[in-house]
């Protein structure tokens, strides 16, 4: 709270590189609804990746770790008047930014009524802030979980507050080894978001313990410290930035193996849908996925775009490492 509150006032003030990494250009659609945020939240956003996931229309979406409200305005423009976005975030300085210009985004969305709300709250316990279950399509965060001392217990909340078929989508930080105590009671090191990196394995395991699917890496970008105390104190330990995608999948939806076409039907993804690092998805191309991505395609709001019929190789998707 103190870091982000009283000690960074804009991005700039950012030690490492850790949080201003993105892996892959901005959509257009992005770039544009990006232009309508104000230029407050923009200088106070610390984020690690972009987190503006496809097919959004309509989609309650919950931003844990919301900050300056960056993320939440740049959705509230995607999901549209009937969709809404909820941005929850520890640190009272950043929601009172975030809250501030309310009245300023949608005058100018053109919205009737605001499609945001920021509350003040911790990750750990969404239901504190009365957050009910299965309520969100859709869960973001960007390069907030690694600040939080209990991983799993954000997780289980964001499995807890999403819809059957809802999806966390997030970009965090992650190590390439688990950190001594050293590292991980440095107080800039945390506040730059690299003392508190899950071991990346780690992410695995507490996804499955949890009840997702496993981990589908989206994208991937390495992180370079360029400050010679604190790599001094880092060693040989490396850090990357890396968005991944994570879905509460119904037993229900396990079939098996499938063959998929995608039907090009989601907006500034007409000619291909980028999924994950393992899958492309062109408009009209049969593609094989296996029974984990068939379920996932099957449960989730990417239903509709896709025809899926049985059968097709039930060939192991490599796990993305980072």
């Amino acid at each position: 709270q103190d870091y982000y509150g009283k000690e960074l006032q804009k991005s700039e003030d950012l030690k490492t590189n850790a949080c201003v990494t993105l892996a892959r250009p901005l959509p257009k659609v992005v770039r544009d609804a990006l232009e309508h945020v104000h230029e407050e939240v923009v200088a106070r956003y610390y984020g690690c990746g972009l987190v503006i996931p496809e097919c959004l229309a309509s989609c309650w979406i919950l931003d844990l770790g919301s900050g300056s409200g960056r993320d939440c305005y740049l959705l509230s423009q995607l999901v549209g008047e009937r969709g809404h976005v909820t941005g929850i975030d520890m640190t009272k300085g950043q929601v009172e930014v975030a809250k501030k210009h309310i009245a300023y985004h949608m005058d100018k969305f053109g919205y009737q009524k605001p499609n945001v709300e920021f509350l003040q709250g911790y990750l750990e316990k969404l239901g504190d802030a009365g957050l009910t279950d299965e309520s969100y399509d859709i869960v973001i965060s960007n390069c907030v979980i690694n600040l939080a001392p209990d991983k799993r217990a954000v997780l289980r909340e964001a499995y807890r507050v999403l819809k059957p078929g809802g999806e966390m989508y997030f970009s965090d930080v992650y190590a390439s080894q688990h950190l001594s105590e050293t590292i991980r009671k440095h107080r800039v090191l945390w506040g730059e978001c690299l003392a508190g990196a899950l071991y990346w394995r780690d992410l695995y395991s507490i996804a499955e313990e949890v009840g997702f699917s496993p981990p589908c890496l989206v994208t991937a970008s390495p992180i370079t410290i360029g400050n010679k105390e604190l790599e001094g104190i880092i060693g040989d330990c490396r850090f990357v930035s890396a968005t991944f995608r994570l879905f509460k999948v119904p037993g229900s939806s396990r079939d098996g193996s499938a063959q998929v076409i995608y039907n090009g039907g989601i907006v500034g993804h007409e000619q291909e849908l980028v999924f994950d690092a393992n899958f492309t998805f062109k408009e009209g191309e049969v593609v094989d996925v296996d029974a984990e991505m068939a379920a996932i395609l099957r449960s989730s709001r990417f239903a509709e775009e896709f025809l899926i019929r049985a059968g097709g190789t039930d060939a192991a998707t490599p796990q993305g490492c980072c």
